[in-house]
């Protein structure tokens, strides 16, 4: 029953789709992707324009705990503002993804994209992993596994134990959780750029858990205040959004690992 439980308050999946990619305004191919544990993943992919300078790089999306890749085209549309290509895949169980998901399943899924992308030309130092919400669990976990050119944290928490323990004050949230999704222990062996972006208004997961993914991240790294609520940063203020996205992209295209205290903005 508590496994139950547990479940049900950190997925919440659906399979209609609400939008079309062409959406995006950007060239697209659906992708269908093949897991090594046997499931068929369906996957988006926005082309760069040929003319772009960063053409050689591409996005990872990881998208939140609920919805589907159909829930965000907002999003992809401003991240390919900035240049690059984008791959956005739904995990096992969402949209028209096989299976059911848990939290080892989300992490094959995303390094099954990954995979496709370097079978596409991106090198895993050419690949930036955007983690929206419960995305950042996910893409953190790809960031501590492969040296990929960037890692960027959306409005994501430190880890579901934390956050659980936020909702459900009245509950032994650290015994019975099994869900860990644990960003901020990763971050000390991260190397690569990390973007944490939050929002001060963000009304589901509190802005500390982004001040405490970014302490805990090596150099070189970025905090971008955002505007708007947990899933209304586009509507609150757009351009503070592909301006936090473009300073991200601008710290990955150029290679920067100096060392130092970092950089806010906001």
């Amino acid at each position: 029953m508590l496994r139950k439980f547990e479940h049900s308050q950190v997925y919440h999946p659906t399979r209609e789709m609400e939008f079309e990619p062409s959406s995006v305004g950007r060239a697209w191919e659906e992708v269908w992707l093949t897991t090594a544990d046997g499931l068929r993943l369906h996957a988006w992919f926005f082309k760069a324009d040929e003319s772009s300078p960063r053409k050689a790089f591409a996005v990872l999306f990881c998208h939140g705990n609920g919805g589907n890749i159909s829930s965000r085209p907002g999003y992809y549309k401003a991240l390919c503002e900035t240049g690059v290509n984008l791959l956005t895949f739904d995990y096992r169980g969402y949209g028209r993804s096989e299976g059911r998901v848990d939290e080892a399943g989300t992490y094959t899924d995303a390094l099954t994209a990954l995979a496709w992308l370097q079978t596409r030309g991106f090198p895993p130092s050419h690949v930036v992993a955007w983690g929206e919400s419960l995305g950042g669990g996910v893409a953190s976990e790809v960031a501590s596994r492969v040296a990929l050119g960037g890692l960027a944290l959306q409005s994501s928490f430190t880890s579901i134990a934390d956050l659980g323990e936020e909702i459900f004050p009245w509950l032994p949230v650290r015994w019975i959780n099994r869900i860990k999704y644990d960003t901020r222990e990763r971050l000390p062996r991260i190397g690569c750029p990390v973007l944490v972006m939050h929002s001060r208004a963000d009304d589901v997961i509190s802005p500390r858990h982004g001040e405490r993914n970014f302490a805990a991240a090596r150099e070189p790294k970025l905090f971008w205040e955002i505007a708007g609520t947990h899933v209304g940063a586009l509507d609150a203020d757009r351009p503070k959004f592909v301006a936090g996205a473009e300073a991200f992209m601008k710290m990955v295209d150029a290679g920067v690992r100096q060392p130092g205290a970092g950089a806010r903005h906001g």
